[in-house]
């Protein structure tokens, strides 16, 4: 398999990953260690058995052993967000996260938050707003957004803005998703005024 970081340019730092997927860790120079016991994860409402190994990424767990490959592997770092899913609510990086830090709590990804052929609320407003270019970064835009409203169902802009921060778009289509996260939280309002 060919290194493509040797083709990075030399004044550009390279980074270790701490936790990620065995190709981080071999590349990091870390040994991957055999799972050591079995455990359950509660995913988007389902224990799931999973082996148990304190080396592995709850993005790799979610995406390589569960085949829930809507939260994408973007940086692997903790930096872009298009990784975050929801745990006990809380959105986090599941790329740094730890799978062991996730046993026994619940996890919600993107695929778990709609209701059938019912789109979330956010989800519903970021089609609505047209806050899809390449798409890549949005289902850690709509974690991110799920999680602002739950405790914030009526933010400012900038609030909207500040909780969107750690999240990047490639493409740049932030007016539109602040745009999607402000009406996600009219639709909540007009539904009744809970959290979406």
């Amino acid at each position: 398999m060919p290194n493509y970081d040797d083709d990075l340019p030399v004044a550009m730092p390279r980074r270790k990953a701490v936790v990620g997927s065995p190709l981080d860790r071999r590349r990091a120079g870390a040994t991957v260690a055999p799972p050591s016991r079995r455990s359950q994860l509660r995913v988007n409402g389902i224990d799931r058995p999973i082996p148990l190994d304190r080396d592995r990424s709850l993005l790799y767990v979610l995406r390589e052993e569960l085949g829930l490959t809507g939260t994408k592997y973007g940086c692997g770092e903790g930096e872009c967000g298009a990784c975050k899913v929801l745990v006990d609510g809380v959105a986090v990086r599941s790329c740094i996260t730890p799978v062991a830090e996730a046993v026994g709590r619940s996890i919600t990804t993107i695929e778990g938050l709609a209701e059938g052929d019912r789109l979330h609320p956010v989800q519903q407003a970021f089609a609505d707003a047209g806050a899809f270019q390449c798409g890549y970064c949005i289902p850690g835009m709509v974690i991110a957004a799920v999680s602002l409203l739950a405790t914030n169902p009526h933010p400012t802009e900038e609030e909207v803005r500040t909780a969107m921060n750690g999240n990047v778009c490639r493409c740049c289509g932030y007016l539109r998703i602040i745009e999607a996260v402000e009406k996600a939280a009219l639709l909540s309002r007009g539904a009744g005024g809970g959290t979406p």
